[in-house]
């Protein structure tokens, strides 16, 4: 087949590889000069199938309403006179339930898993190397009403087969030593030994080189036009390249839509609407002073909702969500805050470590769905396909999200329970559903 691609950060490129593995013909298409240069550049770093909670829970609402009298809160909602944005907040409201939550974390556990495991073999089979850590992912807390919260958390992940290790505080510095400076204010974690570190704009963009050894055709700096159907199916996509008026035609046999926050916007237009609004998260990444005092293992901040992930003599601290529509700037009242307040965390838990004084800062936007489950899987309309709504989670997600795609194109079953968009399981197997 051959099958048009929307979309080059890591889902994008995951899904190109796998099409690639199984014998498609794969053009990609994306807006910016390389791959990776949107939501996959800075994120968080982590690969954190154990630490996948949906934000959806039976104490959410609460902690939100509070946290929106304060620019620097972990997630902040800034209604908008958006109709797409109030009704993601209505179906975000209507997951906040015990009974939701379990059912979210059971599909994105299965997710994350085959996911990790296609990275592995991904890793293996291509020798990309991206400031990769195999050391977990340690999540500590600095009050003992959060440590309680946060090892009932855990016991809920062990029921899914997910080893979340309580620990003390005494057990929390042996496993990452880095932290002693803040060892007063911890009151304890929880580890997850199998979770990993690395750069995720790096190990893209060295992905997407190498789906072009393989053949795969990459049209950098080119936009995408409003998607037409044609005799009821979208099997091409008009294109131009950024800045000129030529339009271009591409054909095959499937388009597939991997765009991030801009895939609802693109495929509303042919009747498919897609409940994944944008959260705008923030990262600062530091050059480090004394590499030997840095953390190495992956690191969440509960207090802060932050992530702090060492690559190589750098390190990145990312974290917050702004629900605030396709707002990308960094020089806004609110964005400098919540830059600061990067910063300004990471130097309370590490002083003097990292060069805060020139600080690299970037901001993202997160295609999330309410319930953090992405859309995986065929739409409607003919020929046209959807691999989005990844949420936190694209790095996470991304490699896993791409071979299933590719193999459910193919007509191959995935080996995971999960709910693919566009099929419903019987006995097993996915079906499609043609209604």
């Amino acid at each position: 087949m051959k099958v048009t691609i929307l979309g080059a950060g890591i889902i994008g490129v995951s899904t190109a590889w796998h099409l690639l593995e199984l014998g498609h013909e794969v053009t990609v298409i994306e807006r910016q000069p390389d791959a990776a240069l949107e939501t996959s550049f800075a994120n968080g770093a982590q690969i954190s199938v154990s630490f996948c909670e949906p934000w959806a829970n039976a104490g959410a609402p609460l902690k939100v309403m509070k946290w929106l009298m304060s620019d620097e809160s972990p997630l902040l909602f800034r209604p908008k006179l958006d109709p797409h944005q109030w009704r993601w907040g209505l179906s975000f409201l209507g997951q906040c339930s015990d009974a939701a939550f379990e059912r979210n974390v059971r599909q994105l556990v299965a997710l994350g898993s085959y996911s990790h495991e296609t990275l592995k073999s991904m890793v293996a089979a291509t020798g990309i190397e991206y400031q990769r850590l195999e050391r977990g992912i340690l999540h500590f807390f600095s009050t003992q009403a959060d440590f309680e919260s946060g090892a009932a958390g855990a016991e809920l992940m062990r029921r899914y087969g997910v080893d979340r290790r309580v620990l003390s505080r005494e057990e929390v510095l042996r496993v990452e030593p880095a932290l002693a400076s803040w060892a007063p204010n911890i009151a304890g974690g929880t580890f997850t030994p199998s979770d990993e570190s690395g750069d995720a704009c790096v190990f893209t963009q060295q992905l997407a080189r190498r789906c072009i050894e393989r053949g795969a055709t990459f049209l950098y700096e080119h936009e995408v036009l409003p998607l037409e159907r044609i005799g009821g199916a979208v099997k091409q996509v008009r294109v131009r390249r950024v800045g000129h008026p030529q339009v271009r035609t591409i054909s095959g046999d499937a388009v597939v839509a991997a765009m991030g926050s801009y895939t609802a916007p693109l495929l509303r237009g042919v009747g498919i609407d897609l409940n994944i609004y944008p959260a705008k998260g923030y990262s600062a990444t530091f050059r480090l002073r004394d590499p030997q005092r840095a953390s190495v293992v992956s690191l969440l901040d509960d207090t802060r909702k932050i992530a702090i992930s060492r690559l190589g003599d750098h390190i990145r601290v990312a974290g917050t969500a702004e629900l605030a529509g396709y707002d990308t700037s960094l020089d806004g009242r609110v964005a400098r805050t919540r830059c600061e307040s990067l910063r300004r965390r990471f130097e309370q838990l590490f002083p003097g470590v990292a060069d805060t004084s020139e600080p690299n800062y970037w901001t993202g936007l997160r295609p999330s769905t309410p319930t953090n489950i992405p859309y995986i899987g065929r739409t409607k309309v003919e020929g046209l396909w959807v691999n989005a709504g990844h949420g936190t989670l694209g790095w996470t997600h991304g490699a896993g999200s791409g071979r299933a795609l590719a193999e459910l194109i193919s007509g191959r079953q995935p080996a995971l329970a999960f709910g693919f968009t566009g099929y419903r399981e019987v006995h097993g197997n996915f079906k499609a559903v043609t209604a």
